[in-house]
């Protein structure tokens, strides 16, 4: 999205009120939580949804049952 929207990982962080370090994290996928204010303003910056930011990964590592 922030590609398609022509935005700079700094911008992104000016816009939302984050630490380019924290948002880093976030786009590396490198997060275990994320927010739901953090979420609201990362998409209202990037005029998005939240799927269009977001995507589901199976954790292979958890036990099945």
């Amino acid at each position: 999205m922030m590609a398609k929207r022509k935005m700079s990982l700094n911008e992104l962080s000016a816009k939302v009120d984050i630490t380019l370090s924290n948002l880093s994290i976030l786009k590396t996928g490198k997060a275990k939580a994320i927010r739901f204010s953090t979420l609201e303003a990362i998409c209202r910056a990037l005029d998005c949804q939240p799927a269009d930011i977001l995507e589901y990964v199976e954790n292979s590592n958890q036990n099945k049952q």
